[in-house]
């Protein structure tokens, strides 16, 4: 079917205010106020109606119409296909770029856990950057199983060794410089929990059925990364990738565990549900180590996250201020949803633990906590410097359980764009 944009009312027929309307030429999409919010809506309608084939027709559609269009059409099942309109070279390479970025990203959350391993989506965040760099200017190292108790990366392994699936961290080096001795200008550190059944502290059916998307983090940052990297980024960065199942069986990881990080911290683990942090832990210590200008953590680490702002915006954390507006500025130019949570320094106080230095789950009685804040709080024992060049992305938009007027089921890829832009800007 023939897609055309219009500024013009939808005739009577079509109802009041109507948002598409048909004629012998094809859909007409009606813009309301904000352009691209409505021309995703439309395609959403359009996609619903069962057609499978749209063809986006007339001068009108310009790069950032034709993303919204995309990301309102596709969907996981009946995935159609688009033919775009020829757009300008630049314009034209862009969309490409975030064709191929997004998709990456929304595939590998969507997919099975039995199919993304820990190791595998270690490796496939590898080909994936290789496709987009020059090959020469990345260089890689997975390391698997019992290894990663050998070399110190502690929370990873006792968070993984529960499960036949054995884990694995992915560290990656995009230097374009050449240079072995280049600064490194950003690190960034992704939550990869491929399956999370909460350990011991067993979820709920309802609760686990969506769990192998619990790698979205992972998944952001390497597709924000390849974006960076099609748009011509020139900057030196590392990629950290923290990945495991959080299973059970006799070995598996119990309440009252203590886990010694290679920083000196130790931690008492108290929810064997609040995992993520655990493995996000050895990523920050290891990106610390770089002494890069910025860290970026990303996870979808918080079930209170999600309470506040549902699925439509990704939640940030920092006390970073210029580095929250370099972020905000970032998502406003890519159309992008964020909003910023809470984190201040009493928060680090509220992470008290009687055998350990501090525990994984906040220490005020439930239903009192700020469950993201004290998340944060607990990651930042493994920052030296947390309150400046350090943030924190809670990521509740990354996946939806159910569809609305803009998303169809399935992962949303929200958060890539703005990534690559920021990551252009440091």
């Amino acid at each position: 079917m023939n897609i055309y944009l219009s500024q013009d009312v939808a005739p009577e027929q079509w109802g009041n205010n109507a948002l598409v309307s048909f004629n012998d030429k094809g859909a007409t999409i009606h813009l309301k106020k904000d352009a691209l919010t409505s021309i995703q809506q439309a395609a959403r309608k359009i996609k619903n109606q069962g057609i499978s084939l749209a063809m986006l027709m007339g001068d009108e559609w310009k790069l950032e119409e034709c993303w919204a269009f995309q990301q309102g059409f596709v969907s996981v099942k009946n995935k159609g296909e688009i033919q775009f309109p020829e757009l300008v070279e630049q314009e034209q390479q862009e969309l490409n770029a975030r064709i191929k970025c997004s998709q990456f990203t929304k595939e590998i959350i969507n997919a099975p856990s039995d199919v993304v391993t820990p190791e595998v989506l270690a490796s496939k965040a590898v080909e994936f950057i290789q496709e987009i760099a020059n090959p020469e200017n990345v260089s890689t190292k997975i390391i698997c199983g019992d290894e990663l108790k050998t070399q110190g990366y502690q929370g990873i392994w006792n968070v993984g060794k529960g499960a036949v699936n054995q884990p694995a961290m992915l560290q990656l080096d995009y230097n374009p410089t050449g240079d072995e001795k280049a600064p490194v200008t950003a690190c960034l550190v992704g939550k990869g929990i491929t399956f999370d059944t909460g350990g011991y502290s067993l979820k709920p059916s309802s609760s686990m059925e969506t769990m192998r998307t619990d790698m979205g983090g992972a998944a952001l940052v390497t597709g924000a990364l390849g974006l960076a990297i099609s748009r011509g980024l020139k900057q030196r960065v590392k990629l950290y990738l923290c990945c495991a199942e959080n299973s059970i069986n006799g070995q598996a990881m119990k309440l009252g565990d203590i886990i010694h990080y290679s920083n000196g911290v130790s931690v008492e683990v108290l929810n064997t549900d609040a995992e993520g942090r655990l493995v996000l832990a050895d990523g920050l210590i290891e990106a610390d180590k770089q002494n890069p200008s910025y860290i970026i953590d990303c996870a979808t680490l918080t079930g209170a996250a999600k309470v506040a702002v549902g699925n439509d915006y990704h939640s940030v954390l920092s006390i970073d201020d210029n580095l929250v507006e370099k972020l905000f500025d970032s998502a406003k130019i890519e159309h992008e949803k964020f909003w910023r949570l809470p984190f201040e320094e009493f928060h680090r106080n509220q992470t008290a633990s009687s055998f350990a230095d501090i525990a994984n789950v906040g220490s005020l009685p439930a239903g009192v906590g700020a469950g993201a804040s004290t998340a944060t709080a607990f990651l930042s024992y493994f920052v030296k410097d947390y309150a400046q060049n350090w943030l924190h992305i809670d990521c509740s938009a990354t996946f939806r359980k159910s569809p609305n007027d803009l998303w169809a089921t399935g992962a949303t890829g929200i958060g890539v764009k703005t990534l690559a832009n920021l990551l252009l800007k440091l």
